[in-house]
């Protein structure tokens, strides 16, 4: 498929100039009636009949694929549902011109291939693992390509034998960049592969911070982005931020300002894969403890000293997760936080900046946490259902002829962000950098009672780490033995 689309660039190419040197022609009629001289007439002429050669030889913009007779491929008008839990089924209307083009290209598949296709709820987010568990072992007359979010149900599911293997289809190249390498490599074990997503990784967590309230700290907010673009973002740099922004202005030994305010289970793991870190590993040989690594134990002492020297005091009646509020409310400069935040905060009054974590000692690049949902044909499919449902997926993610290059998946974020650098920069870095959250795969460890909600300066990770050593070692060994 990528040659495909290097062809299709070059034709589109191709027809944009025909299509610009057509409007720019004046006719024959308008021509004459300003008068133009032999020598404009014979130009005309000659771009006339080099047009009309290029018109007999164009071809449609989008490649038809064929089958081993020579015929577009038929799917006997399948009525395929991408099933969520949040999608209305409906067609939304167009506001750009890719959209525009993107419909026209989902309208073409649909109607050279014979089928329909459309993204709909069909569960809940809390029922999806046991519908997908049922629908998958009774079976169905549907056409479903299931969404999945990451977690131990899907595991088990995987290792129930649940969903087709993909890499038995030949209508599928993971080789192909548009396909999300993380996904890929969770959902292979040995030669096959059960899950894929052809849509670009969704950013997770960085730090969000308060301008109003740096610069009344003396701090340039766009230094922070200078920072991050000359690969100077680090754990120092963000402490000394912090040392320069924590203020006791009436000093009556109580911090007026505070510097952070945080939600520890994203603080946490943000802070350990960004120093190179994991929780739970995996190799060709499965999955394995990687609690006990110098990377992780590091980032953890990190982030409970930050936490210790920088995070605001909650009131004693706040609600669980007041930290956003907090950061909102202007209490704090700096937040750890996910992306899909900044579309919470549309009614904060101060304006907010976003970069990736900052990079631990142990790094040199930026990354971030992956927990994408994931794509997938349930096993009770036979053979000439599921290539059916691969085929059509793999055409209904693949880019827009004459997009391919395009950044068109910024637009939604620029809705909810207050600058340009924000997404321009810091989300352009995040989503080609998302790192596997393995620790999902596997069932019986829970991240918030076994670890980030015990730790502290009294029960450091160390110490907790060797405490839960044996019962994390027997939940991953009973996952490899599945």
């Amino acid at each position: 498929m990528s040659q495909l689309k290097r062809i299709l660039a070059i034709m589109m190419a191709g027809i944009m100039l025909i299509g610009i040197t057509a409007c720019g022609e004046p006719s024959d009629e308008a021509s004459s009636t300003v008068g133009e001289t032999y020598e404009t007439k014979d130009a005309l002429t000659e771009n006339t009949k080099e047009e009309a050669a290029v018109t007999e030889e164009e071809v449609d913009q989008y490649i038809i694929l064929t089958d081993e007779d020579g015929n577009p491929y038929d799917l006997g008008g399948m009525e395929i549902i991408i099933a969520d839990w949040w999608s209305s089924g409906e067609e939304e209307e167009a506001v750009s011109a890719y959209d525009e083009a993107h419909q026209e290209y989902l309208d073409w598949i649909q109607k050279t291939y014979h089928f329909t296709i459309k993204q709909q709820a069909i569960t809940s987010w809390g029922d999806v693992p046991e519908d997908f568990v049922n629908y998958a072992t009774t079976g169905g007359e549907e056409n479903y390509i299931f969404t999945l979010y990451q977690g131990s149900a899907l595991t088990s599911a995987l290792m129930s034998g649940l969903m087709y293997d993909l890499s038995t289809l030949d209508c599928l190249d993971f080789s192909e960049d548009k396909w999300e390498t993380v996904v890929t490599n969770l959902m292979t074990i040995g030669d096959a592969t059960y899950g894929m997503r052809g849509i670009l990784h969704e950013a997770t967590a960085g730090i969000y911070f308060n301008k109003r309230l740096l610069e009344e700290s003396g701090i340039d907010p766009d230094s922070i982005y200078e920072l991050q673009a000359n690969n100077e973002w680090t754990w120092d740099k963000f402490e000394e931020l912090c040392q320069q922004v924590q203020k006791d202005t009436d000093n009556d030994g109580v911090i007026d300002q505070n510097a952070m305010t945080n939600f520890t289970s994203t603080l946490y793991p943000a802070a350990v894969f960004s120093n190179g870190g994991e929780f739970i590993g995996k190799d060709e040989n499965g999955y394995y403890n990687a609690l006990e690594s110098d990377a992780t134990l590091e980032a953890l002492n990190w982030a409970l000293d930050m936490i210790d020297k920088y995070e605001m005091i909650y009131p004693e009646d706040a609600e669980w997760d007041y930290t956003y509020t907090a950061f909102a409310n202007g209490e704090a400069v700096f937040t750890c936080a996910e992306s899909y935040k900044a579309g919470e905060w549309s009614d904060m009054e101060d304006d907010f900046g976003f970069v990736c974590f900052p990079m631990g000692p142990l790094m040199d690049h930026y990354v971030n946490y992956a927990h994408d949902n994931v794509y997938v044909i349930p096993s009770c499919y036979d053979e000439d259902k599921a290539w059916k449902l691969a085929f059509v997926y793999n055409l209904y993610t693949d880019p827009v002829p004459g997009y391919e290059d395009s950044e068109t998946w910024k637009s939604g974020y620029y809705q909810s962000f207050r600058d340009t650098e924000s997404v321009d920069e810091t989300l352009a870095i995040m989503v080609n950098s998302g790192v596997p959250m393995n620790e999902k795969a596997i069932n019986g460890i829970d991240m918030g009672s076994d670890l980030f909600w015990s730790i502290s300066k009294d029960n450091t990770p160390a110490q907790k780490a060797e405490s839960i050593r044996n019962t994390w070692q027997s939940y991953i060994d009973q996952t490899n033995s599945q």
